[in-house]
């Protein structure tokens, strides 16, 4: 059998063309709709927090709405951004806001675990103050978080009365994390060498972050503010095999303290996972959309 050169095969694909000339493609009937005056769609866009610009994405859900919003919060440094969960909850009438915190991935200024707690505010302003663009219901907020972004979702969420539900996916107590590289010198340095290995993350540094953390221990325990979500509702889903936040000192131990906060409608479930969920998505994504049906 011939091979075909690159040279010949272009000239094959250029008369084919042009014998199609004046011709419509039919596509095949698939059973999907849309609303042609409002269809789905993702809005490049940024916002300002304290005086910085941050960049994001809105995936806009299908309809006139007004749709619930998910500001869907990645983790430390962000490398799992969970947009699947984003396409999927659109899908289900949720407008998603994914955004990258000061001095993350090239939005303005510099990171901080401080600052993260304050964009999620600054973004929650953003989405009830441009409601009509995105096509918002500006009283329905949600917050969803991994990782540290589960942690910002309940930090975030505690100071805000008007978010009525807020998740962490595998979320990272950072009392927890603090008391750790208080206690071990070698867990101390192996933190902030990590930390210097991140140019994703602007103006900070791994001995930055570590003051940061041990400094403001009682301020991040995420644990200790659980009644502040009393008649709200709050989702935790952890990970049998996280490495990153094990499961028994730091999710269970959480789960525990929004279980047992009284009037805190709290769901909580633990996954056959990695840190990502990285074979059991579908579940957790599953899981994801059943909850988030209470927050509509």
């Amino acid at each position: 059998m011939k091979q075909i050169t690159g040279i010949a095969a272009s000239l094959l694909v250029m008369t084919s063309v042009a014998g199609c000339a004046g011709q419509s493609a039919v596509l095949p009937e698939t059973g999907i709709t849309h609303d042609a005056d409002h269809p789905p769609a993702l809005v490049e866009m940024n916002f300002q927090s304290h005086g910085k610009r941050l960049n994001g994405l809105v995936y806009v859900a299908d309809g006139p709405g007004p749709h619930p919003t998910v500001l869907l919060l990645h983790g430390f440094p962000g490398n799992e951004k969970n947009l699947d969960l984003a396409q999927d909850l659109r899908a289900n009438g949720f407008n998603v806001l994914f955004f990258h915190y000061r001095g993350a991935w090239g939005s303005e200024g510099d990171f901080s675990f401080t600052h993260v707690i304050e964009d999620v505010a600054s973004a929650a302003d953003h989405v009830r103050t441009n409601a009509d663009a995105y096509r918002s219901d500006p009283d329905k907020i949600i917050l969803i978080g991994h990782s540290m972004g589960g942690f910002a979702a309940l930090a975030a969420g505690a100071k805000d009365e008007t978010i009525a539900c807020a998740a962490g996916l595998a979320p990272a107590n950072f009392a927890v994390v603090a008391d750790a590289i208080s206690a071990s010198a070698d867990m101390k340095a192996g933190f902030s060498a990590y930390g210097d290995t991140l140019q994703m993350l602007a103006g900070t540094s791994g001995d930055a972050l570590v003051r940061e953390l041990i400094e403001n221990r009682d301020a991040f325990d995420i644990a200790a503010i659980a009644p502040e979500f009393a008649g709200r509702n709050v989702l935790i889903i952890a990970a049998d095999e996280d490495e990153a936040v094990p499961l028994e000192t730091v999710v269970q131990p959480l789960m525990e303290a929004y279980t047992q906060s009284p009037d805190v409608n709290a769901t909580t479930l633990t996954l056959s996972g990695d840190h990502s969920f990285s074979w059991s998505r579908e579940e957790m994504i599953a899981s994801v959309l059943d909850w988030v049906e209470v927050c509509r």
